[in-house]
């Protein structure tokens, strides 16, 4: 490890070393987590009987306006961990909280530590499959490299619109990013493939051209999660159309464009899932282990 290009934005910075230099995304030279725990409120095949093992990562490659863990994505709140105690977080959830899976919730920018604490838990014969759970901007070296963190792909398609990903998330190259992420997936491992779609207020017609894209360029087989949930938060407030919620209008618009395109597998929330309660649990979620609502 040497210079940082792990997501597409390849800002090479030498975060890694006593005297490293943070990269774009925030993270230095060690792991920081914010939360770990079970997590039910996931898609069924993540979710299971026993939950999901979430680990809630510090930082991210994305700035998103509205992002709902802005205390721990944006501002990097959190606590450091060694690769040893990282093992240990995973070896706790496996067999005290006995989940179904790890669920790395934005892991880019610690994947090679990730690594080398698997390879521990591997050696102790302890393993559970692993979830990438990701906004969809990863670079497909990456994903190749370190394909053995991902069993499962659960991976966003947020924008349709490079302007939009600009303005809303500060991420020049998304579309292209994400969609190929989906491709590559989708190529590896079709069975295990969840594409979420978060319908934004104001812009349902890219949720659509990405259910377009994915019918188009690749299956209408690829199970879809169309999400309702979009709550106004942290720097949406006072940023039109992202301060308010997402119409009936709008998510139906989706909802009825899936059924167009043919796609049969998947979920909906139905409309009114944008509890503020729910819907902004990251804004209020304590730190350190515990089960995620």
């Amino acid at each position: 490890m040497n210079l940082c290009e792990l997501c597409p934005r390849r800002c090479r910075a030498a975060r890694f070393g006593a005297d490293g230099t943070p990269g774009f995304c925030g993270a230095g030279d060690k792991v920081r987590l914010f939360r770990w725990g079970p997590h039910f409120g996931e898609e069924p095949p993540i979710t299971g009987r026993r939950g999901s093992g979430c680990v809630f990562f510090s930082r991210c490659t994305m700035k998103c306006l509205y992002c709902q863990n802005s205390p721990w994505s944006w501002r990097g709140e959190g606590r450091d961990k060694s690769v040893e105690e990282l093992a240990g977080i995973l070896r706790s959830l496996a067999l005290d909280d006995r989940v179904e899976n790890w669920n790395l919730v934005s892991p880019t920018p610690y994947l090679p530590f990730i690594r080398e604490a698997a390879a521990i838990l591997a050696k102790d014969g302890v393993k559970l499959p692993f979830v990438w759970n990701s906004s969809g901007f990863e670079r497909v070296e990456t994903l190749e490299e370190y394909s053995s963190l991902c069993d499962w792909a659960l991976f966003d398609l947020r924008y349709s619109r490079d302007a939009t990903a600009v303005a809303a998330s500060a991420t020049p190259g998304y579309v292209t990013a994400a969609r190929n992420a989906v491709k590559w997936a989708w190529a590896r491992r079709p069975d295990r493939l969840i594409v979420r779609i978060l319908v934004l207020p104001g812009h349902s017609d890219e949720a659509i051209e990405n259910l377009a894209y994915l019918a188009t360029e690749l299956s209408n087989e690829i199970p879809v999660s169309l999400m309702s949930q979009f709550t106004p938060a942290y720097k949406a407030l006072e940023t039109p159309p992202f301060d308010r919620f997402v119409t009936k209008e709008e998510y139906e618009s989706v909802v009825e464009a899936a059924a167009d395109f043919g796609f049969e597998n998947g979920w909906t929330q139905g409309f009114g899932a944008a509890d503020p309660r729910l819907a902004l649990l990251g804004e209020n979620m304590p730190p350190d282990h515990g089960t995620v609502a």
